[in-house]
């Protein structure tokens, strides 16, 4: 039985208690990210070095995985979506990147979520 190949853009603090919450249930994770400095890269199953907003890097690294998810939202979302449309999880799913990436949008979006919220009660 092959297991699920998680991959987790972004090898930071947030990746870091990502892998180290993993290793008790044995996944399989790698993390994509520029330095193997970084604090998730000593103890993920494999390391990529990249740069998560790269389209190309974001790409070929989602492509060798079953899963993706990101510690950081700054990546690149149109590599996602093609993930995405290739049928790869992706969580969040890129749309959500988008909202939380424009400050403008998600605080539009909040209102919108309150306001729905407020007519359901």
């Amino acid at each position: 039985m092959n297991q699920t190949r998680i991959g987790i853009l972004g090898g930071g603090q947030l990746g870091r208690m990502l892998v180290e919450a993993s290793i008790p249930l044995a996944l399989d994770i790698s993390i994509l990210d520029e330095n193997l400095e970084f604090p998730a890269a000593g103890i993920c199953t494999r390391f990529f070095e990249g740069d998560f907003s790269n389209y190309d890097d974001v790409l070929n690294f989602g492509l060798a995985m079953d899963v993706i998810t990101v510690e950081i939202e700054s990546v690149n979302i149109e590599a996602l979506k093609q993930l995405q449309a290739q049928g790869k999880l992706v969580y969040p799913q890129p749309e959500v990147l988008e909202i939380i990436n424009d400050k403008g949008v998600q605080n539009h979006f909040t209102r919108i979520m309150d306001f729905q919220q407020l007519n359901l009660n």
